[in-house]
């Protein structure tokens, strides 16, 4: 865990496939999840974000979560089991995205990949929105930030063929940037974008999103 850059000070080592083998086992329970939140054990919160019910969620209790991520592994598993449910969380990647801190600023990112793969029925000025705030982000050449942008740059641009128009141009115009951090993204994107329409990949909605910096 330490060698992919895993905060183990408080974690107990427990994998993936077994918490979600317990997650299914248990089902959905809101105060459990807080329970084990609670704790400050990083497996039982990554727990608490597989049991909890999106609907029982409050904005208070993200905002407390979302500043205590001291991991990309915690970071994206909140976000994608639970945060992305929520029925703010539009609203969510609008305003973390913005925020100082790298975990949170990285949330609001993979709420927006998270919701460009899996929301069937959001309209395109959805993720035209997103795009505007990738392009913004783009210069933070923080590790997990510029990752997370990159991340959200891709699954927009997997979307459909008009959203993967756009997200092409917007990554030919970071690929020229004086910015560093923001050619990474444009260059690395644009490949996987270009890609996609050349074999005629765009996404099926409802596929597994996987973080790209997940153990295999």
């Amino acid at each position: 865990m330490s060698r992919y850059g895993i905060a183990i000070d408080h974690a107990l080592g427990v994998s993936m496939p077994r918490l979600r083998e317990l997650a299914k086992a248990i089902g959905r329970d809101h105060e459990l999840a807080l329970s084990l939140w609670g704790t400050g054990i990083h497996d039982a919160r990554i727990l608490a974000s597989l049991v909890d019910n999106p609907a029982s969620v409050t904005e208070e209790q993200m905002e407390s979560w979302v500043t205590a991520f001291d991991s990309w592994d915690l970071c994206d598993q909140c976000v994608m089991n639970l945060f992305a449910r929520t029925s703010c969380a539009e609203r969510k990647a609008h305003e973390w995205t913005t925020r100082p801190q790298e975990f949170v600023k990285r949330a609001g990112f993979v709420i927006i990949a998270r919701l460009a793969s899996t929301e069937r029925t959001a309209a395109d000025t959805v993720f035209e929105r997103f795009l505007a705030i990738i392009e913004r982000e783009s210069t933070d050449g923080r590790n997990y930030v510029k990752k997370g942008v990159n991340w959200a740059l891709r699954e927009v641009g997997a979307r459909n063929a008009i959203l993967n128009a756009s997200a092409c141009d917007l990554a030919s115009r970071l690929s020229a940037s004086a910015s560093p951090a923001a050619r990474w993204v444009g260059r690395d994107a644009l490949k996987e974008l270009q890609a996609r329409v050349s074999s005629g990949r765009l996404r099926s909605l409802g596929q597994p999103l996987r973080s790209p910096l997940q153990l295999p």
